[in-house]
């Protein structure tokens, strides 16, 4: 099932059951960090040299709106180090064409705090239809309490969205949802503002830029419940970096499930990130009775990393939501199709962030996996899962959301019948060779 990217244009076929998974396989760079690493280079003074960042759709999107406002990027391939020569705080110029962030919501988001503070220039900010019809009023909104200027479709919510760029003022923002791409925002736009700005959540959000913010030297003090308060004080030079990335969790989190799930599966995920504000996947998979062990813990360039071995065995539900939700939202999607092989009926609440991602992905996976026989019900928040399912091969759609088609290959592994996968090709936005490893894994 090795997979040319022509054959990535019709259906996929996806064999169901019998058959298993074994070896080793190191998942990509993690999305999170590749964007900032690109980011945080470009206001840096001096050169950034990032290795292991993640060559998919979203970070190149982020490294060409970076080019276009004057940043020197090298070329983004893999295995291959990338070097970004740093403009500084201010170095940004005007650039010539709009600035297209693709499908990547963490790129436009954390563009918009990245140049609201950009006195006396002007930038416009689109993207592909999907992400045109994505909220962005969260990001603008607290940006505008900082003094921001941004314009666009249903009252600033709805790109394309127009900049104009001013001196911005330090304030105390309380965010209405736990959100990294907003308090990072936030945090971009405070390193120019006149005077500190304190960021308060709800719930901690993954910390990753506050962790690399204070490596490239910034003026940033966590504090409150649980780390959840974040003051900013401007007049710091940023200095530029080497960033080694971590293999992605939320990448991995589709293996974790896969052996999980997939009788006598056994596999070790190699080089992941276990930042303890993105481990929430872990907690829900020992609730569920997993058979997970961390091996070769240590630390990479600030960020917790480890191997992960799973092994297949009993499932049981599981219940999530409240603060929780924020440090695995990405991981729902497949931590549904973990639900339809646990025993006894598991819950997620509180995840209504999932109807405003690439897709509706609460209702998108309530539907293909209803295709293949779930029993599950949709709710505004989240979903219902019954367990022990057995799942049929079906005709299912990605419906253009990467985590939605790996999630659905998972599904399709323990799965009567094969399945044929629509628009498998989404998956390249965060694994580009994700059909590959799937290839290689099966036995």
């Amino acid at each position: 099932m090795t997979l040319a990217p022509s054959d990535l244009q019709a259906p996929l076929l996806l064999p169901g059951a019998p058959g298993s998974l074994a070896g080793q396989v190191r998942v990509p760079g993690d999305k999170s960090i590749s964007h900032r690493a690109l980011l945080f280079g470009a206001i840096a003074e001096g050169e950034t040299r990032i290795e292991g960042l993640l060559p998919a759709e979203d970070p190149l999107s982020t490294a060409a709106c970076l080019r276009a406002m004057g940043v020197a990027v090298s070329p983004i391939e893999a295995g291959r180090e990338v070097i970004v020569q740093g403009v500084g705080l201010d170095g940004f110029r005007e650039p010539e064409n709009l600035l297209d962030c693709g499908n990547s919501g963490t790129t436009m988001r954390l563009m918009l705090g990245l140049l609201a503070g950009r006195a006396g220039r002007h930038f416009v900010l689109t993207g592909d239809a999907s992400l045109r019809r994505r909220p962005m009023r969260r990001v603008g909104g607290p940006l505008a309490q900082m003094g921001a200027t941004i314009a666009g479709r249903g009252g600033g919510n709805l790109a394309p969205l127009a900049i104009a760029g001013r001196q911005l003022h330090g304030a105390t923002i309380r965010t209405p949802v736990a959100s990294a791409q907003v308090k990072s925002a936030l945090l971009l736009a405070a390193l120019t503002a006149a005077g500190p700005t304190t960021v308060i959540e709800p719930a901690l959000s993954r910390d990753h830029s506050e962790r690399m913010l204070r490596a490239f030297g910034a003026d940033l003090v966590v504090a409150g419940p649980g780390g959840t308060e974040v003051t900013v004080t401007p007049g710091n030079t940023l200095r530029g970096q080497t960033v080694v990335v971590p293999g992605d969790i939320s990448s991995a989190a589709f293996w974790l499930v896969a052996a999980a799930i997939t009788p006598g599966a056994a596999l070790t995920v190699e080089n992941v990130g276990l930042n303890p504000s993105r481990t929430g996947i872990l907690e829900v998979l020992e609730q569920m009775g997993a058979r997970i062990t961390v091996l070769n813990r240590r630390d990479v360039a600030g960020e917790p990393v480890g191997d992960l071995a799973v092994e297949h065995g009993p499932l049981r539900a599981f219940t999530i939501g409240g603060d929780l939700i924020p440090r695995l939202v990405d991981e729902i999607p497949v931590l549904a199709v973990a639900a339809c092989c646990a025993e006894g009926v598991s819950t997620i609440r509180g995840a209504e962030e999932l109807r405003v991602k690439e897709t509706d992905r609460l209702a998108v996976m309530a539907r293909q996996l209803g295709a293949m026989g779930a029993r599950l019900e949709e709710h505004a928040d989240g979903l219902t899962i019954q367990g022990v399912t057995t799942l049929h091969g079906a005709e299912v759609d990605s419906e253009t959301d990467h985590r939605v088609a790996m999630s659905l290959a998972v599904a399709s592994l323990v799965a009567s019948g094969d399945t044929r996968l629509h628009d498998s090709a989404a998956a390249a936005v965060s694994y580009p060779g994700f059909w590959d490893d799937l290839a290689r894994l099966r036995r």
